[in-house]
């Protein structure tokens, strides 16, 4: 069983592996899902992690020594900012495949009646963005 989708209140936005998404490390634009493989720490209700999503290239698993701190429990993969106990990156804006699925799928339309003002907004965003075709 798992988290196709589900909705992060920390960061405001839609999460699981349905979900289409963009690597949120800073300058990485590989596709990605926003599913618990590439979340920052695995869980981010367990304060380890940003709760960010990650390409693999971006995400990176903490190797603990038992014989060092029998104590400590194992964690999740952490992203090169987390790893470094630096500031985490700015979350990236929903994939326009997203966007679209939300504002297009029959499995929405409940969710777009009861939402009107986030419709709209959506709408906003992707006349701002290029097209597939403008873009490729």
């Amino acid at each position: 069983m798992g988290w196709s989708i589900g909705y992060d209140e920390n960061h405001q936005r839609d999460i699981g592996y349905g979900v289409p998404a963009y690597c949120d490390h800073l300058g990485c634009d590989k596709e990605i899902d926003r599913g618990v493989s590439h979340l920052c720490g695995f869980n981010s209700d367990t304060g380890e992690g940003c709760g960010l999503h990650f390409c693999g290239d971006h995400l990176r698993q903490r190797y603990i020594n038992p014989a060092l701190d029998p104590e400590e429990a194992p964690r999740g993969p952490l992203c090169d900012a987390c790893n470094c106990g630096e500031d985490t990156y700015a979350k990236k804006p929903d994939h326009s495949d997203w966007l679209r699925w939300k504002l297009e799928d029959d499995s929405w339309q409940q969710w777009r009646d009861e939402n009107p003002a986030e419709v709209e907004r959506l709408h906003a965003v992707l006349a701002d963005r290029p097209t597939p075709q403008e873009a490729g």
